[in-house]
């Protein structure tokens, strides 16, 4: 009778292990589909950064700085004189924010050699650098993204595609003995609200987020 009961026990624990791992293994498998679902339609930038173009005004011809009328951090309007080369006014083409002068009065400038340095905040974009085997057939302009900012940790912004750059960062020729082709990186440009985020600034590191579907 002892040696049934026994049988009978040791029948009833395998099935209920047997169960108990079956359960397991159904659980990781849809715990493996829905994250799979869930990051199919998505195309992860790592290399990424805050990016503001730089304006750099200078004079038309060659002169002398006899006035400088700007400083760094004034925020300016479009068609303001900032400065005196030689007989030459030279204006900001539209607004923006001061972010460095030549105060080096009575210096010679050539033609093209910056004077007055400013940016237009409105034309701030997060930077990705995207390797071309790691989903850039996917990404299109329009398409929805997200990003973070090492410097505020796990916040996260909004925005939306703006371009994908035609050419890669890279553009020279490299030549190698090597049967193995060099990955090209290709900038993806997102555009989003500025206004919305004052916090951010030039030159901070982020990560983008794709959404591809």
């Amino acid at each position: 009778m002892e040696e049934k009961n026994e049988k009978k026990g040791g029948i009833f624990s395998k099935s209920v292990i047997q169960s108990i791992a079956g359960m397991v293994a159904v659980f990781l498998l849809l715990g493996g589909f829905l994250f799979w679902q869930a990051n199919a339609g998505t195309v992860f930038i790592e290399n990424s950064e805050i990016n503001v173009p730089m304006i750099n005004l200078s004079g038309n011809v060659a002169g002398t700085l006899n006035a400088l009328y700007v400083k760094e951090g004034d925020v300016i309007a479009a068609n303001t004189p900032v400065a005196l080369v030689g007989t030459e006014i030279v204006a900001s083409k539209q607004s923006g924010i001061v972010v460095s002068t030549s105060n080096n009065i009575g210096t010679f400038f050539a033609p093209g050699n910056p004077i007055v340095s400013m940016v237009h905040p409105e034309d701030m974009r997060v930077v990705g650098a995207l390797e071309e085997t790691k989903g850039l057939e996917m990404i299109k302009p329009g398409q929805q993204a997200t990003f973070t900012v090492d410097t505020f940790g796990n916040k996260t912004y909004v925005g939306v595609v703006e371009s994908v750059s035609q050419t890669s960062d890279d553009t020279g020729v490299t030549f190698s003995i090597s049967d193995k082709r060099p990955v090209k990186k290709f900038d993806v440009k997102v555009r989003f609200n500025v206004a919305d985020y004052p916090e951010l600034k030039d030159g901070m590191s982020a990560k983008i987020t794709v959404y591809t579907k």
